[in-house]
C-alpha cells in the first residue's frame, strides 16, 4: 500500500432488539466511543463514511441527511456505501483509501441497522414477475450451497453444529453480543427445529439491531493515546455477478480472489499459520468451513476438519469469531464492519474476555447479498514493512 493507515478508534453498540431507542441515539452511541477512544472531536474529522442496508430494509430513506447530528457529520463531506450484508466492510476500506489518496487525515466511518423496526425476511423475499414466492428469505438461497459443500467435502454433519457451539460460548465473553447462550451444547443445537435443511435455528445468525463507527487515521495523525492503533497491512474487495451459468457459489472467486490480493499486500505466504485469528461473516454455521477454503485458511475440503480438532475453537491455534460473530449478533448494516472492528480490537490487545492471546495479525471479512460481494482487511499490531 503506498501510504500507511491506522485504526484508532472503535465504538459499539449493544446489539439486541432495542425498540427503546431511536436509530440517531443508537448510532450516537457508537459514534461516541469511538470518538472518544481516539481522543478526537468532530473538528478533527475531515470525512464520513455511512454504511447501512437498503433503505426498504427498516422503512427511513436517505438517513445520511437524518443522521447528520448524530455522526457529528454537519458541515462533513458524507459519503453513503451500499453493498448487501458486507457494506460494512466496504465502507472501512472507501473511508481508508480516501486517506490514502490525500483526500483526509482522518476518516469516521459509521454503521448501524434496526431490524426490530423492519421484515427483513419479507424484504429479502418480496414477489417478482413470473417466479414463484417462496417466501425463503437468506437461509432458503444458502442451504442448497451448504448442501453442496458437504457433497462435495464429505463433511460430517456434526461440523455444523460444532461450529454454533463454539461460536455462541465465544459470545459469553463479549458483552456487546446479542445471543447469549452459555448453556449451548451440541445436543441443543442438534435438537433445535430444521429451518432450511441442513440449517437448524441454533446454527443461524439472529436478527439485531446494532451500531459500529471506527475512526481510521493517516500514519501522521495517529497520536500518542495510551490505546494502541491497528496497522491495517492490507485490504480489498471484489465483486462477482450473483446469478450466472457456472457460477461456483461454494468456493466464490471473488471471495478467493480477495483474500489472495490481502494477503499478498501484507506479505503473506501462508495465512493458515501466519495469521493468528478471524474475524469472518458466517450467517449460517456451514460457512466456516466454506470461508476457511475460500479465503485461503484451510485447503480446499479440509475446512470443516479445522473445527473438527479445535483449530477454530477459541483455545485453537487459529480462533475464528472470538466475539461470537454473527451468528452470535447481526445488525447486517453493521454487521461487516464490526467483523472489521473486532479484528483491530484484537490486534490491540483491547478485545476484553475474548482478547486472543499473541494476536498480532487478525483478518476482518464481509460477505454480502448472494456471496458475490467481499470485503477483507488484515491489520497488525505493528507498522507495515516494520518486521
Amino acid at each position: 500500500m503506498s501510504k500507511r493507515v491506522a485504526v484508532v478508534g472503535v465504538g459499539q453498540g449493544k446489539q439486541a432488539k432495542r425498540r427503546e431507542v431511536s436509530i440517531a441515539a443508537m448510532v450516537y452511541e457508537a459514534v461516541a466511543a469511538a470518538m472518544a477512544d481516539a481522543e478526537v472531536d468532530s473538528s478533527q474529522i475531515d470525512a464520513v463514511i455511512l454504511s447501512k442496508t437498503p433503505d426498504l430494509f427498516d422503512g427511513v430513506m436517505m438517513p445520511e441527511l437524518y443522521l447528520a447530528d448524530a455522526m457529528g457529520a454537519v458541515g462533513l463531506p458524507v459519503t453513503r456505501v451500499f453493498t448487501g450484508g458486507s457494506v460494512g466492510g466496504h465502507a472501512a476500506i472507501y473511508g481508508a483509501h480516501l486517506i490514502q489518496a490525500g483526500l483526509a487525515r482522518r476518516v469516521l466511518v459509521v454503521a448501524y441497522s434496526k431490524e426490530s423496526e423492519g421484515d427483513f425476511t419479507w424484504a429479502l423475499s418480496r414477489p417478482r414477475p413470473f417466479t414463484p414466492n417462496l417466501g425463503a428469505g437468506a437461509g432458503g438461497h444458502f442451504a442448497p450451497v451448504i448442501r453442496e459443500y458437504i457433497r462435495r467435502s464429505g463433511a460430517p454433519e456434526h461440523i455444523g453444529w460444532q461450529t454454533a457451539v463454539n461460536h455462541r460460548l465465544n459470545a459469553t465473553r463479549n458483552p456487546y453480543a446479542h445471543i447469549q447462550r452459555p448453556d449451548i451444547t451440541i445436543e441443543k443445537v442438534r435438537e433445535s427445529p430444521m429451518l432450511w435443511d441442513p440449517i437448524r435455528f441454533l446454527e443461524s445468525c439472529p436478527s439485531s439491531d446494532g451500531s459500529c463507527a471506527v475512526v481510521l487515521a493517516a500514519e501522521e495523525e495517529v497520536g500518542s493515546t495510551p490505546r494502541p492503533p491497528a496497522w491495517i497491512h492490507g485490504m480489498a474487495w471484489r465483486t462477482e455477478t450473483g446469478h450466472f451459468a457456472g457460477r461456483d457459489e461454494v468456493n466464490p472467486r471473488a471471495g478467493t480472489e480477495c483474500a489472495m490480493d490481502v494477503y499478498q499486500q501484507a506479505g503473506i505466504t501462508d495465512p493458515a499459520t501466519e495469521v493468528d485469528a478471524a474475524e469472518l461473516y458466517i450467517p449460517y454455521s456451514w460457512f466456516e468451513p466454506i470461508w476457511l477454503e475460500n479465503l485461503g485458511l484451510a485447503p480446499i475440503g479440509e475446512g470443516w476438519k479445522r473445527v473438527d480438532d479445535g483449530t477454530t475453537a477459541f483455545e485453537g491455534s487459529q480462533p475464528i469469531n472470538a466475539s461470537g460473530g454473527v451468528l452470535s449478533g447481526n445488525p447486517t448494516g453493521a454487521t461487516g464492519l464490526i467483523r472489521f472492528a473486532e479484528a483491530a480490537l484484537q490486534v490491540r490487545g483491547l478485545a476484553g474476555d475474548h482478547q486472543v492471546d499473541g494476536a498480532r495479525k487478525v483478518v476482518g471479512h464481509a460477505m454480502g447479498g448472494a456471496a458475490q460481494f467481499h470485503a477483507m482487511w488484515l491489520v497488525g499490531s505493528e507498522r507495515p514493512g516494520e518486521h
